[in-house]
């Protein structure tokens, strides 16, 4: 593909992006290129169109269109205990300081189809923390919103979990926290009781305040870095002092022109605190 052909692609991706944000409200303009890009192509393959111009008229047009590239846009990859070193240094460093409060809010921002927002509830019921706690599990896509409410998932993916859920310092039996049923796996409804799942855009959306501790993995490396600073700053407003932000492991606040307000935890697992002091 010679460089013309590549730079009317780039207009044509930049045009349906905006299309996208005037006719349904959704901001895709400061993410990551490459990402975009690459889900766009991906789309326009398994829909038969001969170009993204031709995607542009259709998702116009046609919302059940526009449903499916949603899907592909958003950042949807996940599992329980993912990355299971994350949840055993928050045991280790994190969990003994959360005991200190008498209630406690935590807000998993991009929480996608569950698994993380559950595996959290798992470790606060074991370290005696659920009884205390609100979390708040927030997306800005329904249909994996919708997934993570009903906590199904593939029975097929229990081996992986159960083993992340044993590297993450488990005390019990993972079997203790889902019902198998044929195919598929419930989640003991027991650990839905104190998490509200809401729509929320990291994009669009403002304050979520006065949290204890969030969680958001893997999503800042999709985002170009002028949404990285704005959501980074989001997360300084909506944490208390003292509050913790636990990022993705590719992720860091290095660069960020809020890092002086916070300081590193846990190193290697990207684990933050929001100085206590302005």
């Amino acid at each position: 593909m010679n460089e013309t052909s590549k730079e009317n692609i780039n207009i044509e991706i930049r045009l349906l992006i905006e299309a996208i944000f005037m006719k349904y409200g959704y901001d895709f303009r400061n993410y990551g290129q490459a990402h975009i890009k690459r889900r766009i192509l991906h789309r326009l393959s398994l829909e038969g169109l001969d170009s993204i111009s031709d995607m542009t008229r259709k998702i116009i047009y046609d919302q059940d269109s526009f449903d499916r590239l949603l899907l592909d846009l958003s950042i949807n990859v996940t599992e329980m205990f993912r990355d299971p070193s994350f949840y055993l240094a928050l045991r280790e460093h994190v969990v003994p300081k959360l005991k200190t409060y008498p209630f406690l809010k935590i807000w998993h921002a991009g929480c996608a189809s569950g698994e993380e927002v559950y595996s959290m509830a798992i470790l606060l019921k074991e370290e005696g923390l659920y009884d205390k706690v609100q979390l708040y599990a927030t997306d800005f896509n329904q249909v994996v919103l919708k997934k993570a409410r009903e906590g199904i998932y593939p029975v097929n993916l229990i081996k992986e979990y159960t083993n992340n859920y044993q590297k993450a310092g488990g005390k019990n039996s993972f079997a203790d926290y889902y019902t198998a049923h044929y195919d598929s796996v419930l989640i003991d409804p027991g650990l839905r009781k104190n998490i509200v799942f809401a729509d929320h855009n990291l994009v669009l959306d403002g304050v979520f305040g006065e949290m204890n501790m969030i969680i958001c993995r893997n999503v800042l490396i999709y985002f170009n870095a002028n949404l990285q600073e704005h959501v980074i700053q989001l997360f300084l407003e909506s944490l208390i002092y003292g509050g913790f932000l636990g990022l993705g492991s590719k992720e860091s606040l290095r660069f960020n022109k809020n890092n002086s307000h916070f300081k590193e935890i846990v190193k290697n697992e990207k684990i933050y605190q929001k100085l206590t002091q302005p």
